[in-house]
């Protein structure tokens, strides 16, 4: 079966289309642009009209992607930036007349169950000779880090527990960073962390984040950091998948980045132009989630909520 799958975030949409076959998604198409939907959002309660354009001009290109591939079901799923906007009906109507499809403003809760099954269901892998499992063991923490809001889903074979905190890297950077210099001034990032760790005293109350084994970070902050602790040439998604970063590689990633001016993160080889502004927040939620909750290292993955949105397809 193919199908295609488009996840709208605070600061990206992404496109996959993929044939389902028993136990393994098959790329067909992978695609990212920075649309940055969640441009203001913050501050206005609303999106911008030239946010909707941008992102709807994206949405066209995959549409005909879509068309040109075959795919038999379409399945369109926005996140943080479109539930806080007062004008969100606008998004849906321009997200219908493209797909054909009513786009699904799902609820943190719903897009947490996504990102877990994504991210999840090729972690473990039984091994030749012993018939067991091998690789990182559950329980999972699954963290991913939007534009908008942050999901955390402790789980094992399925999402047992999750919440969605306010906390993104757009969002961050938006209400603290965006004037605090360059690079960005001490009070600035500590309000930051002050936002950070309010989030996690939450998500610490509401989710049983300590009863897991291993932390696995998705989405773009995540998988840029590893990228630059890898010291990649490039931009390598294979490279990146399922690397393991040590917690001292990420605060190390972490010191550099918000340190460093936004003319020097943008030659940061595995840098894409649209995270220049706000990987610094992105990697500082991840920082303090590994000190908050003392993991040794992070388990990073390429597969998130668009995974999860292709194999809800399927089922």
């Amino acid at each position: 079966m193919r199908v295609a799958a488009v996840d709208c975030g605070t600061n990206s949409v992404r496109l996959l289309i993929a044939d389902v076959g028993d136990d393994e998604l098959a790329d067909v198409e992978r695609l990212m642009e920075i649309v940055r939907l969640g441009q203001g959002v913050d501050r206005t309660g609303r999106l911008a009209p030239e946010a909707l354009d941008r992102t709807f001009a994206a949405m066209r290109g995959y549409q005909e992607l879509i068309q040109r591939h075959g795919a038999t079901a379409t399945r369109v799923v926005a996140t943080s930036a479109t539930r806080d906007a007062a004008n969100r009906q606008e998004f849906v109507d321009g997200v219908r007349k493209i797909f054909g499809v009513e786009p699904e403003v799902v609820t943190g809760a719903e897009e947490a169950e996504l990102s877990f099954t994504g991210a999840t269901r090729g972690l473990l892998r039984l091994s030749p000779e012993t018939e067991l499992p091998q690789g990182p063991l559950p329980p999972y923490l699954v963290v991913d880090i939007g534009g908008g809001s942050t999901e955390f889903v402790v789980g094992s074979g399925h999402a047992e527990s999750a919440l969605s905190v306010d906390i993104g890297c757009v969002r961050l950077t938006e209400r603290h960073l965006r004037e605090a210099g360059d690079p960005p001034a001490a009070p600035a990032l500590e309000a930051v962390v002050a936002d950070i760790e309010a989030a996690l005293d939450r998500v610490e109350a509401e989710v049983p984040v300590r009863r897991a084994h291993t932390l696995v970070g998705l989405a773009g902050s995540v998988t840029t950091v590893a990228g630059i602790a890898l010291g990649l040439p490039a931009y390598d998604s294979e490279r990146i998948h399922h690397s393991r970063l040590s917690a001292e590689q990420v605060h190390d990633v972490t010191r550099r980045l918000l340190a460093m001016t936004h003319g020097e993160r943008a030659e940061i080889p595995v840098m894409h132009p649209g995270r220049v502004d706000v990987i610094g927040a992105g990697a500082l939620i991840l920082d303090r989630i590994v000190r908050r909750f003392a993991f040794a290292q992070v388990v990073v993955s390429e597969h998130d909520i668009l995974d999860g949105i292709a194999w809800s397809l399927a089922t």
